[in-house]
């Protein structure tokens, strides 16, 4: 197959958009798509029924629809060809640097389709603020805490020393003055591939570089990075968040994983499978284990290195089955084997060029791997198909759709049917007013106090059910915290009674975990109940606020609560303590300790001081975001109810010639026509969604 090649706005010679086999494996997110176009087209009838109020909710529902962007955090180790494998991903195989310095740890996110305003910048690099900087240079990161709290002069001023040699290569790429560009923001209209080398990628010892070369001159500093760009092959947004490898000196890249995490519900880990997964990536491991199983794809990459491909795969999904079992990893997940570099190669407009030894690797692979499916394909899609891109984008695809897509569907079709239960209402009142009828009408500032008061009321009741449900989720914390210390205590002074001083003695933290894990499950399920509870009883009093303002009855009239949101997971239980590091660190904090007692109090108060930011983090951070999010959920549906009273309220005050100026007989009798068919529609598709999400 002869690939065309076209020379895109953003400066990236990229494949061409008619490449058929790219869109393979996205089939359930284009159907997707089409029922976003449906809903979108619903609501344009909507806009039919009402004034300039709905119209303008409409179009705000639409906008929210375009602009869903399902998010996907790509982790793994460092060299496992993770950054290779979103380049295929997006059809782009040089768009990022492959082979970064150990020091970059820039959290790259690629927006795919994503609607942006005519003047938006289509390239944004944040770099690291003054407090994150001084974190890491003034005491080391995370490691650094680790060695100060344990005392471990010697590793301290290890870690000083590579941060000065950091600090001082930073200083002759950016000058002196360079401090001051911490915080800010560099904003690009276009994209080039020098222009993220600059921020990105390092690349080769600086002081082998001319001075007039720009490469990697900001990627010391650059904390992020926000690429917005086309993809013909994907059918509707999709952002690719491809994090730095995990296992960093300073344990900078821990926390950034763990923060890009949090903005996604999908990850997948990309590991290399002639490295696989072992005991050695338990941090890898942790952080997985905190996400839900189903949320988890694990993608294998460069297959195309095995000697034997067909007969190694089984035997290294075992091996990762079983390390996943024994380290409690994500129970059943996705198992992907595949090759970036073959993906890669099916985008080329050669494939004469592939390495040798990959390509009797690919033949191996096929041979073990084809059916009668697949031997009608040309030869770039094969390649393209035993890359496994195709059967991971499906896997994403099922996940998104399952997910977060059936989410927005369901709560975008509750916001709809909210919307046309109170143009009908509104519509009521036109009705019998036109038809010559009379009835009470609460006066509009009375309908104003009213409202402002259920308001006051619904978020009081929200927040004391949520203040039950965090004060019993804090208690839950702090006994497991207790529990685990005790425990963790008790273990150590029996070692040291059965072995003494000379054995280094060793205590897992995967059980404070796996307790913080079970009490944040509960409190998810109870934050869910009450918000449910709440929002209901909120629908309640604003359906009994429309009788008893207007006293009209209103076919299939009825308030739609919002779903409750959806509480991220507990991705920080996956941050590294001191007891995690079963390394020459901890066997020196052991070999300072003289008497039992030394031992004993040094270690409840260095165990203590780690877990307590995670068991904060958990207690009052989150807590905080999870009452924000239910707060902001009722806030917006009791702002929507608001404009759709004071809406019918108008109505009901605005003289009879004026209605019929506004709407007429003929429009009238057409508004009621609609009605019927698009209340059925709303309501079919949002059993369907519900459905889907459950």
């Amino acid at each position: 197959m002869k690939m065309e090649e076209l020379t895109k706005g953003d400066g990236y010679k990229v494949p061409a958009a008619n490449l058929p086999f790219m869109r393979l494996g996205l089939e359930k997110l284009e159907a997707f798509h089409d029922e976003i176009s449906d809903l979108e087209q619903t609501l344009e009838e909507v806009v039919k029924l009402g004034g300039a109020e709905v119209e303008k909710k409409s179009a705000k529902l639409i906008k929210q629809l375009r602009a869903f962007e399902p998010s996907v955090t790509m982790i793994g180790q460092i060299k496992s060809g993770k950054t290779s494998l979103v380049n295929a991903m997006v059809g782009r195989p040089e768009l990022l640097p492959a082979d970064v310095n150990p020091w970059t740890s820039v959290v790259t996110s690629l927006h795919l389709n994503a609607p942006l305003p005519v003047d938006a910048p289509t390239a944004t690099f944040q770099f690291f603020s003054q407090n994150e900087w001084d974190h890491l240079v003034e005491n080391g990161g995370r490691i650094g805490e680790l060695s100060s709290r344990a005392g471990a002069d010697d590793e301290l001023e290890k870690v000083r020393a590579q941060i000065a040699e950091m600090r001082e290569k930073t200083k002759t790429r950016l000058g002196r003055k360079f401090e001051l560009l911490l915080g800010q923001k560099h904003n690009y209209a276009d994209i080039n591939d020098d222009l993220v080398q600059r921020y990105v990628c390092m690349g080769d010892d600086f002081e082998d570089l001319e001075e007039a070369d720009q490469q990697g001159r900001f990627a010391d500093i650059t904390k992020s990075a926000d690429l917005y760009l086309k993809a013909d092959a994907v059918p509707m947004p999709l952002c690719l968040r491809d994090t730095p490898g995990v296992n960093d000196t300073f344990m900078m890249r821990e926390q950034i994983t763990i923060n890009a995490l949090r903005d996604s519900r999908i990850c997948v880990v990309v590991l290399s499978a002639h490295q696989a997964l072992s005991s050695m990536d338990m941090g890898l491991i942790r952080l997985i284990a905190n996400v839900k199983a189903r949320e988890v794809v694990i993608f294998v990459n460069r297959i195309d290195e095995l000697s034997d491909p067909a007969n190694q795969v089984p035997e290294i999904r075992d091996s990762i089955l079983q390390t996943l079992a024994d380290n409690n990893g994500p129970e059943d997940p996705q198992l992907i084997f595949g090759s970036a570099y073959w993906a890669n190669m099916a985008l080329a407009e050669n494939l004469d060029d592939i390495v040798a030894e990959s390509a009797d690797a690919m033949f191996n692979w096929a041979e073990a791997s084809l059916n009668a499916e697949t031997a009608a394909m040309e030869t770039n899609e094969l390649v393209w198909h035993l890359s496994g891109v195709p059967q991971l984008y499906k896997a994403l695809s099922e996940r998104i759709v399952e997910g977060a897509g059936a989410e927005i569907l369901a709560a975008s079709r509750k916001r709809a049917l909210n919307l046309v239960g109170g143009v009908r209402a509104s519509n009521s009142v036109v009705s019998m007013r036109m038809d010559g009828g009379t009835f009470e009408v609460m006066p509009q500032a009375e309908l104003e106090r009213h409202l402002a008061k259920l308001e006051t009321d619904n978020l009081k009741f929200l927040n004391d059910r949520l203040d039950i449900v965090f004060q019993q989720f804090a208690s839950r914390v702090d006994q497991s915290h207790k529990r685990f210390l005790d425990r963790a205590l008790e273990s150590l002074l029996q070692h040291l009674e059965t072995n003494g001083e000379d054995e280094v003695w060793q205590y897992s933290p995967d059980g404070l975990r796996m307790l913080l894990r079970t009490s944040y499950q509960v409190m998810r399920r109870n934050v869910s109940s009450t918000c449910e509870q709440v929002f209901a009883a909120t629908a309640n009093d604003l359906a009994d606020t429309y009788r008893n303002a207007f006293g009209v009855a209103v076919e299939n009239f009825s308030i739609t609560p919002p779903a409750a949101p959806e509480i991220p997971a507990p991705v920080s239980l996956g941050q590294t303590i001191a007891l995690d590091l079963q390394t020459s660190w901890w066997k020196g904090w052991w070999k300072r300790r003289k008497g039992y007692r030394a031992f004993a109090s040094g270690f409840y108060d260095l165990i203590e001081a780690e877990t307590a930011p995670i068991v904060d983090e958990l207690k009052v951070r989150q807590a905080a975001d999870i009452r924000n999010m239910a707060e902001n959920e009722l806030r917006e549906f009791l702002a929507e109810q608001h404009s759709f009273l004071m809406d019918v309220s108008e109505k009901s005050h605005i003289g009879i010639g004026d209605l019929e100026n506004i709407f007429g007989i003929t429009a009238q009798q057409e508004r009621e026509e609609l009605f019927d068919f698009i209340f059925e529609e709303l309501s079919d598709g949002n059993v369907d969604a519900i459905e889907g999400a459950a």
